[in-house]
């Protein structure tokens, strides 16, 4: 993203740098291949087949397993952007218009690297299953939610525990589209992006600093994406393995699907918690940073 764009908003801001992260090359995970990769070690064939062709969960996969594949890629994961992270702080501070744009996109596409594997592995549908660059408008806003939940706003996590209810109720293999675009998540998704868009600036702020001295920054610039990566990424493995979109045990119900949209909101027992909390983000959302 160049200075001077003119960017409106910080809800702008960040879904320009979304967008621009999710072209980049190796950003985009094939979720077969993935999954296929991923269950090798800890899983039957039978297992693996029918958990690229449905989900984990209905493979049978359990929490325990999936939990221990999500660690072994969060450690990747965290491992890779760390080490680009601190080579990116070591030009110095005359290499600055071009370090920080690369190293806020290189840290936003691992950012994306991660939600997408563990969406997968907790039984999430394919996020980029459309041929060409473009992101679709519920994929952007879905990815939106897990990068809110990452920073722990509480909007997000709700919105997310909504969309994984509609998708569990209705045997859902794609994305809720008319929900997150245009219905009752779509205000959450607004506030979010417009929440993570400052909360970038401010941190990419903090990432030019640690650059303006060669070598030190590379350390310094290293060690805050490890403090910082790493619990965002447990933060979204942990909110995605609750829901009981992930649990094997949670039989999905009947129901009519019609092109992936729930017809019917059904209030089940399991989804009242994140309904209720969701109905009181929508009329007044209030993002809030994690607590220490």
């Amino acid at each position: 993203m160049k200075p001077g764009k003119g960017i409106e908003n910080p809800e702008s801001r960040f879904s320009t740098v979304l967008v621009s992260a999710a072209k980049l090359p190796g950003v985009r995970i094939n979720r077969e291949a993935y999954l296929r990769s991923a269950l090798a070690r800890r899983c039957s064939e039978e297992e693996i087949r029918k958990a690229v062709e449905e989900t984990p969960a209905a493979a049978g996969i359990s929490v325990e397993i999936l939990d221990k594949v999500a660690g072994d890629s969060i450690r990747y994961e965290t491992a890779k952007v760390s080490a680009l992270s601190a080579a990116a702080g070591i030009p110095g501070a005359l290499a600055l218009p071009a370090t920080v744009p690369a190293d806020v996109a290189q840290y936003v596409g691992h950012m994306l690297r991660i939600a997408q594997k563990l969406a997968y592995l907790y039984s999430w549908p394919d996020l980029f299953s459309d041929e060409g660059d473009d992101v679709d408008d519920a994929t952007m806003a879905v990815l939106t939610l897990f990068f809110g939940v990452m920073f722990g706003t509480q909007s997000a996590n709700a919105a997310v525990g909504k969309v994984a209810a509609m998708m569990s109720e209705q045997a859902a293999k794609k994305l809720p589209q008319k929900a997150l675009t245009k219905g009752l998540i779509y205000p959450i998704v607004k506030k979010v992006a417009a929440y993570l868009g400052v909360k970038m600036t401010k941190d990419s702020f903090a990432k030019s600093v640690s650059k303006a001295i060669p070598l030190v920054g590379a350390a310094v610039s290293g060690t805050l994406t490890l403090a910082t990566y790493l619990p965002m990424a447990k933060r979204l493995k942990k909110h995605l393995a609750g829901l009981p979109l992930a649990d094997p045990l949670h039989r999905m119900a009947d129901g009519d699907v019609v092109d992936g949209e729930v017809v019917e909101d059904h209030e089940e027992p399991v989804a009242a918690a994140h309904a209720e909390q969701l109905d009181a983000d929508t009329t007044a959302v209030k993002l809030e940073e994690p607590q220490h």
